[in-house]
């Protein structure tokens, strides 16, 4: 018995002493009361506190909470229940005010956004309610702030998360923004054919303009060949008639040559197609008697005397492949000139180029600075330059 006592004292002491420590956690704050009424606040860390006549009566969280709050209908001004869910994002300044001001002020917040929300959105139609959010959330964090700071507590956001218009409502604006959709896409549609045939008709201009150019230009050019083929072949033509008509002369014709070509011509009058009966004239003895007389009548008026058939002297004959060996022999002449100059031209620059050596070499000979000498073979080489490209 007599080891029993002190086992209880002992005991109680450390219970009294367990329950006079007290350990506050950081960014935490406990309101002690002494007896029923506020004592002191606690700050983190280990505390010992009166047994049995002080107690920690709360423990305030200093951090920021957040808070949400279930969707709550609300009506707007044009008479259209809404659906808005939102979130408060809050915290404690005043741990003393938070404990003793407010009994609940979690609840006491939610009530009061609440009605702040109905508040706010009874003065908005719809369409605004759904374009102006952050209007809502500036008006409904200043009314909150204002409200619990006799409580201990800031608001530092107010979110909407959710703006719900009933069924019909987000039907109607489906099929609306459905058809705006529609309508600038017919617009864009629109817009982009009107551009494509824009481009294509000022395509088709340019093509028809660089072609009608283009043909423009074509028979023009075609038109001057056409002129000149034509000058071309009315000088031809016009050389041969007069090389004929001075051969004829030179020739000297009689009446028997007239009459001997007219006979040559008889068959080709008559090898036509639409040729099926000829008929050779008793008279064709006199017609050629009367065109050997014409001709000569022409040829007397004209100044030439008509040559008995002696006087005819044939015109020497041209010696084709004599002019082709003297051609030749000419074209070989010139190229054996052409190689002797070439050579001579190669010698006079070997000879330039071996004196403006010997003039670089002789300052080095001669025991020059290094500077002189590597300017004078700068100046060799600019010299060399134009040799080795007249040269090459």
């Amino acid at each position: 018995m007599e080891y029993i006592v002190p086992i209880v004292v002992i005991i109680m002491a450390v219970a009294l002493l367990t329950q006079s420590l007290k350990v506050v956690r950081q960014q935490q704050v406990g309101i002690v009361e002494r007896l029923g009424k506020f004592r002191r606040t606690l700050d983190p860390g280990p505390h010992l506190l009166v047994p049995l006549i002080d107690s920690v009566r709360y423990t305030m969280d200093m951090r920021e909470a957040v808070v949400p709050f279930p969707p709550q209908g609300v009506i707007t001004e044009d008479n259209l229940m809404v659906s808005i869910d939102s979130v408060i994002y809050f915290q404690v300044v005043d741990p003393v005010r938070a404990a003793y001001e407010a009994q609940n002020y979690i609840q006491a917040i939610e009530q009061l956004t609440m009605t702040t929300l109905r508040n706010i959105i009874g003065g908005l139609d719809l369409e605004q309610t759904l374009t102006s959010r952050e209007e809502i959330n500036q008006k409904l964090r200043a009314v909150l702030d204002d409200a619990t700071g006799k409580w201990g507590i800031k608001v530092n956001r107010v979110e909407l998360r959710s703006i719900e218009p009933p069924a019909t409502i987000r039907d109607a604006m489906e099929k609306g923004a459905r058809a705006e959709r529609d309508k600038r896409a017919q617009i864009l549609l629109a817009e982009g054919q009107r551009q494509s045939q824009i481009l294509s008709a000022s395509g088709d201009r340019e093509s028809s303009i660089l072609r009608a150019q283009g043909d423009r230009e074509s028979a023009v050019l075609r038109a001057q060949a056409d002129r000149q083929a034509q000058m071309l072949r009315a000088e031809g033509e016009a050389q041969a008639i007069t090389t004929v008509f001075g051969a004829i002369h030179a020739g000297k014709p009689d009446q028997s040559l007239l009459a001997y070509q007219y006979l040559q011509m008889l068959p080709n009058l008559a090898r036509g197609d639409s040729n099926k009966v000829w008929i050779v004239p008793s008279e064709l003895n006199d017609a050629l008697k009367g065109l050997g007389k014409a001709a000569g009548d022409l040829l007397s008026g004209a100044g030439y005397v008509t040559p008995s058939a002696g006087e005819f002297q044939a015109p020497e004959p041209v010696d084709v492949f004599a002019e082709i060996e003297q051609q030749k022999i000419e074209a070989e002449g010139e190229a054996g000139r052409a190689v002797q100059q070439a050579i001579a031209e190669a010698q006079q620059l070997e000879q330039g180029r071996a004196a403006r050596r010997a003039s670089i070499n002789a300052p080095a000979e001669l025991g020059a600075p290094a500077s002189e000498q590597t300017d004078v073979a700068a100046l060799g080489q600019q010299q060399e330059q134009p040799v080795t490209d007249a040269e090459q």
